[in-house]
């Protein structure tokens, strides 16, 4: 089970993280920022007892009117301009335990109160946040150096770094330009032929024809659909101990590729992902990408259903929030956040929109959706679909007529139907949700109860044919002591209990499984008897009976057909006594019907995609604030509606009765995606950003929240995100437009006054240098071994693992397939990610955490990227696939000409002369002193070239 950290906790240590910034930042002689500075003192110190949901004394440091309104003394606490003459400075530093602020709980350190008197002093100035402030196209700055800008974005960079006395980079020279922009747009290096042609190339145009010819190469979805694929979680197991797979969830992914590729625009892609399918006739990639909804951690045997529940919920509105918006509303789960003006209630609002979403499974109708490839095959298998049911009736009809012949002729035999006597005062109650094994039904709330007069167990009280459960009560009637027999079979699981003693179960059966009995003495009298049952899908079943003194066997369920169709054991009793009751004719006819049946309902095999499904049009389920985030304990009754902070309309929501759907999340789609939405846009762009420039305008690209760093320029993000919004959302333009600038085509090189005064590179005085994601890295040791298969899409792939690792799983090597060599050499974007097994080389180079949404990727250093590189099975034996490919290219004897070639295809330049005498001094000494022979000597300078930092890093 994984372990998580409790958001309150989370959220206590980011504030505190943030209040210690704040004391580097107190005594700054400029002006300080309120929400950058100040309000994090008073959310950590101050809103326990003075915040949204609790105003003592008449103070609340939550909104400007509030901070400065009258206390309950008539006094406000802040006066402007007069730190000395406010209450809230007296009471903060006073030494009187009974009057000092806060009255619990550490008090303001000597810096904190500080900038507290400063911020004052200066006026007091209640700024909104940058992120919340309406989102307006700023003018373009004017600049010194009008000759370096190439674009609007230039003038934006080097107006900053004019103001710091800094000077830009020159440009990079065209080889790194060449390789910065394969990596950045496919995610493969370039060929030495590919180089040679750019370099060669002098027209003007050179380098946007290089960027046109990237941005339309079916490689460049590959690449930047795996940077979204990070934002929204995505794994295709469900995690926990059994880590089972998603069905079909690939298929998510390679939508994800084709959106990019076909340059969608994003807001429709959004749009897709939240509510495709309650779009009018609805695509079959529109149904696929509601497959968002599905990627999660699922908990498929959870102690607390309800719990688990709402783990679900929130990994959703944490993944919206952050993933789209970049806000952490899953902060206000339990309590108001503590810095940014989301109350807890903005939360459960935010959760109205997606609550009536049906619950995650294994599989089935309510999870999966049959596809198609035109609206002519969908009509062609919808009506094959009504000629198989018509059949499936026909076969029925024989089926209950032979076996209502049946019941008529053993109903005087011993072994006939119940009695009706042997159960008294029995009582049912149902439980409607979706179960894979039996839970502990005494924790639950059922969604109806009764008693039941046929003093009988009859399943066939339940409104259900799936997902739901059942619980039995009652009194068993025993006429003389003796042993008794119990029989049972159910499909899908069910337990049975005799004076309060558990004695057979069936759990987790799809599909009536054989009959299970047992033996036990009971005196004469009345015995308490439970039993429970719950039903999943595809079918329902529940059989029960017994036998004893005087009787050779009675039923305890009904002997008819039960609920909707399930049928109890009477298939088994025809299949034991059917030949010897009907005859040869009858039951001849009986048994071809009943294979008749079993081959329709094989569902003729048919394309299908991981969706979401509602629970219908119509109410969806009532949504409470949760008090401390716990299920149960309930307290306003929410509606849908959008977080304040925004100050949006009035969500307009209309039920989709056709689509069988609420239509919530259609609104909560048009509102993320309105050009009006604070923060979509924004958001969007500083990710692409972070793709083309190594970081985020926004450092951290899920908070853009006041625990959030700020942009570091932020007319220029806000400038790009108008502009995105305006030209139609289009990726790619964006795309373009950045690395056309003269910022993108900087060299990485070091200056002297730049390392001085900026060295973290703020300023973008430098292209970053940056390490080669593990994708990146898998994908070029492929590459340039020559062994890269460039198939694309389709079900994952399983690269081989060793047995060690594989050892690690709790059943070693479940949920592992083999691929194909060919197949294993596919692009890494298509490996099959396992949340509890990811691929050791890509774990290696911090592939992200696939239980959250993941910001941006660690760079790390550490011994295990060696190891693999150089230890590891997988770069071996590329090693030898790349020496294989040399020898091929210039022989087996030409050293220097192998050298040559190497330093090609690795870094797109030729060796120098001393790189060409080291690695023949390094081979020779292979041979000579190590004993190695020539082909093996060649393997190990190969394996070599692949670990050098020029492989793996990027000008």
């Amino acid at each position: 089970m994984k372990l998580r950290m409790d958001l309150a906790t989370l959220c206590r240590l980011a504030i505190c993280a943030l209040a210690m910034e704040t004391l580097a930042v107190g005594n700054e002689k400029g002006a300080l920022d309120f929400a950058r500075h100040v309000q994090p003192i008073l959310a950590a110190k101050c809103a326990k007892c003075h915040g949204p949901s609790m105003a003592s004394g008449g103070i609340a440091f939550d909104t400007r009117e509030r901070a400065f309104a009258a206390t309950d003394s008539g006094q406000p606490a802040i006066v402007p301009g007069n730190p000395e003459a406010s209450p809230l400075i007296a009471r903060v530093i006073s030494h009187d335990e009974t009057n000092r602020m806060p009255p619990e709980g550490k008090p303001l350190t000597a810096t904190e109160v500080e900038t507290v008197k400063t911020w004052i002093r200066q006026g007091a100035n209640w700024s909104k946040h940058w992120a919340y402030r309406p989102l307006v196209k700023p003018p373009i700055p004017q600049v010194t150096r009008s000759d370096w800008s190439t674009n609007d974005i230039d003038r934006f960079i080097l107006a900053r770094l004019e103001e710091s006395e800094l000077a830009p980079n020159p440009i990079a020279d065209k080889r790194s330009l060449i390789r910065r922009a394969y990596y950045n747009l496919i995610g493969l290096p370039p060929t030495p032929e590919q180089v040679t042609a750019f370099e060669n190339d002098n027209s003007p145009n050179a380098w946007e024809k290089l960027i046109d010819q990237l941005l339309d190469s079916p490689q460049y979805g590959e690449h930047w659909g795996r940077k979204w694929l990070d934002v929204v979680r995505y794994a295709e197991t469900n995690s926990f101990e059994r880590d089972n797979p998603k069905p079909h969830v690939w298929r998510y992914r390679d939508y994800v590729i084709r959106s990019f590729n076909d340059d969608k625009p994003y807001h429709q892609f959004l749009i897709d992902q939240l509510a495709g399918d309650e779009t009018p006739n609805p695509s079959s990639e529109q149904l696929i990408a509601t497959g968002f909804y599905r990627l999660g951690v699922w908990d498929d045997e959870p102690a607390d259903r309800e719990l688990a529940m709402y783990e679900g919920y929130d990994d959703l509105i944490t993944t919206i929030g952050q993933g789209m918006l970049g806000l952490t509303f899953n902060c206000a789960r339990c309590h108001d956040h503590k810095i940014d003006p989301i109350p807890q209630t903005d939360y459960y609002q935010l959760l109205t929109f997606i609550r009536n979403i049906r619950p995650m499974s294994g599989g089935g109708p309510n999870v999966e959706a049959n596809l198609f490839s035109s609206e002519s095959s969908k009509r062609e298998y919808e009506a094959a679909d009504r000629d198989r049911q018509e059949q499936m009736g026909v076969a029925k009809k024989e089926i209950a007529r032979l076996e209502e012949i049946f019941t008529t002729l053993t109903a005087n035999s011993a072994n006939a139907g119940p009695s009706g006597n042997d159960l008294d005062q029995l009582e049912y109650k149902q439980f409607n949700a979706s179960f894979d094994l039996l839970p502990e039904f005494d924790k639950l709330t059922p969604s109806s109860s009764g008693k039941l007069p046929n003093r009988l167990f009859d399943i066939s009280v339940s409104k259900r044919e799936t997902e739901f459960a059942m619980l039995f009560e009652g009194l068993l009637q025993v006429d003389s002591d003796g042993d008794y027999q119990f029989y049972l079979s159910s499909d899908d699981g069910s337990r049975l209990w005799i004076d309060a003693e558990k004695k057979l179960t069936h759990d987790g059966i799809h599909g009536i499984e054989a009959e299970k009995n047992f033996k036990v003495y009971l005196k004469a009298g009345k015995h308490p008897i439970r039993l429970e049952y719950f039903q999943k899908h595809h079918g329902i079943g529940l059989s029960l009976s017994w036998s004893g003194p005087g009787f050779d066997r009675r039923m305890l369920t009904p002997l008819e057909k039960s609920a909707k169709g399930g049928k109890n054991n009477l298939a088994q009793r025809m299949k034991k006594r059917g030949l010897e009751v009907l005859g040869v004719d009858e039951f001849s006819k009986y048994e071809a019907a009943t294979k008749t049946l079993a081959e329709l309902q094989r569902e003729p095999p048919v394309d299908k995609a991981l969706v979401v499904k509602e629970q219908g049009p119509n109410k969806p389920a009532d949504v409470f604030v949760l008090k401390r985030g716990t299920p149960g304990n309930h307290g306003a009754l929410v509606e849908p509606a959008f977080p304040a902070l925004f100050e949006s309309p009035a969500p307009a929501i209309q039920p989709i009765v056709e689509k069988d759907s609420s239509g919530r999340r259609t609104a909560l789609a048009n509102w993320i995606t309105s050009p009006d939405n604070l923060l979509t846009a924004r958001v969007f762009v500083n990710r692409i950003w972070q793709g083309h420039f190594g970081r985020g305008i926004v450092r951290s690209p899920n908070n853009f929240g006041g625990l959030g760093t700020p942009p570091t320029h932020p007319e220029l993000l806000d400038w790009l995100a108008a502009d995105f919004v305006a030209h139609g959302w289009k990726v790619k333009r964006l795309q373009k437009m950045l690395m056309l600038s003269s910022a993108y085509q900087m060299s990485s090189g070091g200056q002297v006054a730049g390392l001085a005064k900026d060295p973290a590179n703020d300023l973008f005085w430098r292209m970053d240098l940056r390490r080669l994601s593990a994708e990146e890295i898998r994908d070029s040791l492929l590459s340039v071994t020559g062994r890269l298969n460039p198939q694309m899409f389709g079900p994952s792939i399983y690269p081989k693992i060793q047995a060690e690792v594989l050892a690690g799983q709790s059943v070693p090597g479940k949920g592992w397939e083999k691929s194909t060599p060919e197949e294993q050499s596919r692009r890494s974007v298509y490996i099959h990610v396992k949340r509890s097994l990811i691929t050791p080389i890509l774990a290696s180079f911090d592939f992200p955490e696939t239980d959250t949404s993941c910001e941006a990727r660690f760079t790390t250093t550490q011994p295990g990227q060696s190891f693999a590189m150089l230890n590891g099975q997988f770069a071996n034996e590329q090693a030898s696939a790349f020496a294989e490919r040399i020898t091929a290219k210039v022989g087996p004897s030409n050293r220097e000409a192998q050298i040559q070639l190497a330093y090609e295809l690795c870094f797109d330049r030729k060796a120098r002369e001393t790189e060409v005498a080291r690695g023949k001094a390094f081979m020779n000494d292979m041979e000579q002193k190590h004993q190695l022979s020539p082909e093996r000597a060649l393997e190990q300078f190969c394996l070599l070239m692949l670990n050098m930092n020029e492989f793996i890093y990027l000008e």
